[in-house]
């Protein structure tokens, strides 16, 4: 393979995850917010130096937008646009554009009317990065991630410090992901761009909160937290906005055009897993 390095805008949990699936050869480097010594300082009174775009060939943007727009794209979509040797550039998106379909399913085409300023602001972050491929041929690709999961960010953590609850949202359902399988989905994407593609990216099987946490109780043989209405689960307004979407959200086209066969098509199999690997 050729000589391959990685840019990615926010070095956390997902971009980590793909990084250690990266085969030899790769250079990497990541940004955090405050430069704690395993990653470069970025934010929008921080910006990186030219140095560090150098020979860069793809890039993953994890950060999400603020108030103010995309901090990535503001402060280096000039940079981004001047990389004559990116051949990829993946921007970690939600489903939450979609908004509320009353439990119906959305896919890829289906128009987005998000229900918070949250969902509005990753629109606008989507049709940003976008106008950068339709104006400037940048391999732009769009991955819309349902609930991340997987070891260390699952239902068993909450449970084992009694922090899990149990909300009863009125029939809402939710898609999610395993942490693995959105690494294997950018993989396959980073060896046969498509610039300008979206995909979602989620499991098989959209479900509700309290059916996982009630799984993950008996995963761990404890009682599952008793349930609660919305109403009276004294939740903060970031975690209350979760419920205010009830969809089903479809992964044909991952399948279809990238070929991915999830490793945990459902939360069953990704908790079974994280606990038998001591998660």
């Amino acid at each position: 393979m050729e000589k391959a390095r990685l840019l990615c805008f926010g070095l956390g949990y997902t971009a980590r995850a793909l990084v250690r699936r990266l085969s030899a050869g790769w250079e990497v480097a990541g940004t955090t917010h405050g430069g704690n010594g395993d990653g470069l300082r970025f934010d929008r009174d921080h910006r990186l130096s030219a140095a560090e775009f150098t020979g860069v060939t793809h890039v993953l943007v994890s950060i999400p937008p603020d108030e103010r727009g995309d901090p990535a794209l503001d402060s280096h979509g000039g940079d981004i646009v001047g990389l004559r040797g990116l051949r990829w550039l993946g921007y970690l998106s939600t489903t939450g554009v979609y908004g509320t379909r009353d439990g119906g399913w959305v896919d890829e085409a289906s128009e987005l009317r998000p229900t918070g300023p949250r969902g509005a602001r990753r629109v606008a972050a989507e049709t940003g990065w976008l106008a950068l491929w339709r104006a400037h041929g940048v391999p732009v690709h769009i991955f819309r991630l349902a609930g991340i999961y997987g070891p260390g960010h699952s239902a068993f953590d909450a449970l084992r410090v009694g922090a899990a609850k149990r909300i009863d949202a009125g029939g809402q359902v939710f898609s999610r992901i395993h942490v693995d399988d959105i690494a294997s989905v950018l993989l396959a994407s980073m060896a046969e761009p498509r610039p300008g593609a979206i995909y979602n990216v989620c499991d098989d099987e959209p479900a509700a909160q309290e059916e996982v946490v009630a799984h993950a109780a008996r995963l761990l043989g404890v009682e599952p937290p008793p349930l609660l209405p919305l109403a009276a689960a004294d939740l903060t307004p970031m975690a209350r906005s979760f419920y205010a979407d009830n969809k089903c959200v479809a992964n044909v086209l991952i399948k279809k055009e990238l070929g991915i066969a999830l490793a945990y098509p459902d939360y069953r199999a990704g908790l079974a897993a994280i606990l038998a690997a001591g998660g």
